[in-house]
């Protein structure tokens, strides 16, 4: 065999190789879970010292084994009752409370949403906007590119009207951005803050009022989240402050989508919300609309990561996901609510301090929950195969070399 052959087919291996250990990565089968499975003390204590260690501002964490409170973990000055922004965890009361007026028969989620808009139309499209449904806004696939974060106002800036935002909405990127159907609706998953803004405007004009309003009524008073709310927290009481990385305090910001970002709550109304997620026999929420949204509707990669209006974090068995929602805003505020329906476990924790503190603990949680990894940590998930997959190549490249050099004694 001469040495291009050979080359040639040690190349073919070490790629083969590698294209196992990236499917095991993708497993979680290189990733070690960081407390006893099953062992929600031991979780506890690890995502209590990580926490200590890593946000100097303020946190609050609650776990759930089997739908009932089995840890919770809060800074100094803060408690059950604190309010927190959620960042973009308020599309997830926004998802829910238009499943609530699908489920009275007043939205139809697979209606064009120009059928519902009176205040607002998107801008002519070459691409048929007729395909643009509530469902698809839910689950970022109606073809709308602007990748929108909200950008913040001062407390002292009059938030514009939503179509005001619509027609020309401050990114938190400091760039422009457009609301407009720019590839094909239905074709594929591409994040999108504005079609929540659009969500917000739609739910206001099938409710007949602000969208504050409707999903208080709607959702959050069924639940008995009294504290959760949509309005400026700097005039609520036992509020975290806002702190950046460094733990230095920073203002109290505002968004132009309450819908999109400005939903804030406390670890009490978010224990109340994943109890009725999970099934509770009191929630306002059927079993049936909840067992729907976890269908998957977006995709990369061929794996499933999006629901309608939820994030699908890693399968948990049964054809089911671990299902809920992150956010994250500037200057470091994080949030996450994911919860395990065959375990009927959750994992809720509010952090202003540090901008992936929650989503980081979070993708552990998972992880010790199913084994695997979830989607947001695609690339901590490929990074665990980088080791095996090095010392594999130089263990198939020594064997071969070894055979070859056999082969080549005999001859």
């Amino acid at each position: 065999m001469t040495i291009v052959k050979r080359t040639a087919a040690l190349l073919a291996l070490v790629a083969l190789w590698a294209a196992l250990c990236g499917y095991l990565a993708l497993e979680g089968f290189w990733l070690k879970p960081v407390a006893t499975v099953g062992d929600h003390a031991d979780f506890a204590r690890w995502a209590s010292a990580k926490l200590q260690a890593e946000n100097a501002g303020s946190s609050a964490l609650v776990l759930l084994e089997d739908g009932v409170v089995a840890a919770q973990d809060f800074s100094a000055g803060i408690n059950r009752e604190t309010l927190f922004p959620t960042a973009s965890a308020s599309k997830f009361i926004a998802a829910l409370t238009a499943l609530r007026l699908a489920e009275q028969q007043r939205l139809d989620l697979d209606r064009p949403i120009s059928d519902y808009l009176t205040r607002w139309q998107l801008p002519p499209s070459a691409h048929d906007l007729g395909g643009v449904t509530v469902r698809r806004l839910l689950s970022h696939t109606a073809g709308l590119t602007d990748g929108l974060g909200f950008g913040d106002y001062e407390p002292d800036e009059q938030i514009p009207s939503l179509e005001e935002s619509l027609q020309a909405p401050r990114a938190s990127s400091g760039e422009p951005a457009k609301i407009a159907v720019e590839e094909e609706p239905g074709r594929g998953f591409r994040y999108s803050g504005g079609g929540y803004l659009l969500l917000e405007l739609i739910l206001e004009e099938r409710c007949g009022m602000r969208f504050a309003q409707c999903a208080r009524e709607q959702l959050l008073a069924p639940l008995a989240m009294q504290r959760s709310t949509h309005d400026l927290l700097a005039v609520a009481d036992n509020v975290s402050l806002s702190y950046r990385r460094d733990g230095t305090p920073a203002p109290s910001f505002r968004y132009a989508s309450a819908a999109a970002t400005g939903f804030a709550s406390t670890a009490a109304d978010l224990t109340r919300l994943a109890h009725a997620l999970l099934g509770a026999a009191d929630s306002p929420l059927q079993t049936q609309t909840l067992a729907a949204m976890r269908e998957p509707q977006a995709f990369v990669m061929g794996a499933s990561i999006w629901g309608t209006g939820t994030m699908l974090y890693a399968p948990a068995g049964n054809d089911d996901y671990v299902f809920g929602h992150d956010g994250a805003n500037d200057p470091a505020l994080n949030a996450a609510l994911r919860l395990n329906p065959v375990s009927g476990d959750g994992f809720i924790l509010l952090v202003s301090g540090h901008p992936s503190l929650a989503s980081d603990i979070g993708a552990q949680w998972v992880l010790w929950q199913t084994g695997k990894p979830d989607f947001l940590s695609t690339e901590q998930a490929l990074a665990s195969a980088v080791k095996p997959l090095l010392l594999g190549s130089v263990l198939l490249s020594l064997l071969l070399i070894g055979w070859w050099w056999r082969q080549r004694r005999r001859a």
